[in-house]
């Protein structure tokens, strides 16, 4: 009896020491997924995407921040990005996480509020984010209860309109960019969030014929068509190629927020395909082919405030240019 009792308690201990094993991965695992989540970077791209003989214009993209008032080493980052001296600051959306934030956010953002920019929300911009299983994003693309409280939108959009930055929910606007004198015009348009079904794009003809410039009333065509929008849906994408858009700018996916080595993102939160979560690629619609660049920003949800194989980032573009 003895010998068949301490038969089956070895099973046991080998399972205990496993799941041991299991928790401390999982430990370490977050551990380093928090550690992730603070070591910001600044990821750069030259694009040749410029008629040629323009001048090249540097572009700032700022998405997901994701502000707290408590994230002092993210706001102490964002302060330092005016050094970069960009010509057009580019930001996608979902900047906050409650209404305590958008003072916070304003004076991280600072100088760069007073440099050319424009912006569209995201659906963190409207609603309060609230707990919830950070394991339902592989389920598919989250979903907006009903019952989250509403935030301020309009006090944090109402302070980028009063700074000059031209809000694109579902509207276009034409922005000067770069040094008097060789400064580049951009017609740009953008998209209410898709996240949330609100986008309703309105085109880059139709904002042509609406806002054209005396340049673009004589035949020429505005220098660059930038296609701004926070989810890369497909359905946006597809326009604002198949519309003509020389560059698409989003955010929204976290870079897939946690990712494998070899694998990369795991979703998307969209229907993104995952390759393309983040970085820079391409986007064909209609037999048109625009470069799209997708930032993985610079937060995460209060949820799930970690981050595995992709380090939160803003996005530095040089816009060159074309041969």
């Amino acid at each position: 009896m003895g010998a068949r009792h301490r038969g089956r308690r070895r099973p046991l201990a080998l399972a205990g020491r496993a799941a041991l094993a299991v928790g401390a991965a999982g430990v370490v695992g977050v551990g380093y997924g928090l550690w992730e989540a603070e070591n910001r970077v600044l990821r750069r791209h030259s694009l040749a995407v410029l008629p040629a003989g323009s001048a090249p214009i540097r572009v700032l993209h700022l998405s997901d921040i994701h502000l707290l008032p408590h994230h002092a080493g993210r706001m102490r980052w964002i302060r330092e990005l005016d050094r970069l001296a960009p010509d057009l600051v580019v930001n996608t959306g979902d900047n906050i996480a409650a209404a305590a934030s958008i003072g916070p956010l304003l004076e991280a953002l600072g100088p760069l509020l007073d440099r050319p920019g424009v912006f569209v929300p995201g659906s963190n911009d409207y609603y309060e984010p609230k707990s919830a299983n950070p394991f339902r994003y592989f389920a598919g693309p989250s979903r907006l209860d009903e019952d989250r409280p509403h935030l301020p939108t309009e006090q944090l959009f109402g302070a980028f309109r009063a700074a000059g930055w031209a809000d694109l929910t579902n509207r276009s606007a034409r922005v000067r960019a770069g040094a008097e004198g060789a400064a580049v015009e951009v017609l740009a348009v953008g998209t209410d969030d898709p996240h949330l079904g609100l986008d309703d794009w309105p085109g880059f003809t139709d904002a042509g014929e609406k806002e054209g410039s005396a340049a673009e009333r004589s035949g020429q065509e505005p220098v660059l068509r930038l296609g701004v929008t926070h989810a890369p849906y497909r359905r946006v994408l597809d326009a604002m190629v198949a519309d003509g858009a020389g560059l698409v700018l989003a955010g929204h996916t976290h870079g897939g927020q946690v990712c494998l080595p070899f694998v990369g993102a795991l979703v998307t939160n969209c229907d993104l395909p995952r390759r393309q979560a983040s970085g820079l690629s391409s986007w064909s619609a209609q037999g048109r082919t625009a470069p799209l660049e997708v930032c993985a920003g610079l937060g995460a949800a209060p949820s799930m405030p970690v981050r595995t194989f992709c380090r939160p980032e803003a996005v530095l573009l040089e816009l060159t240019a074309r041969p």
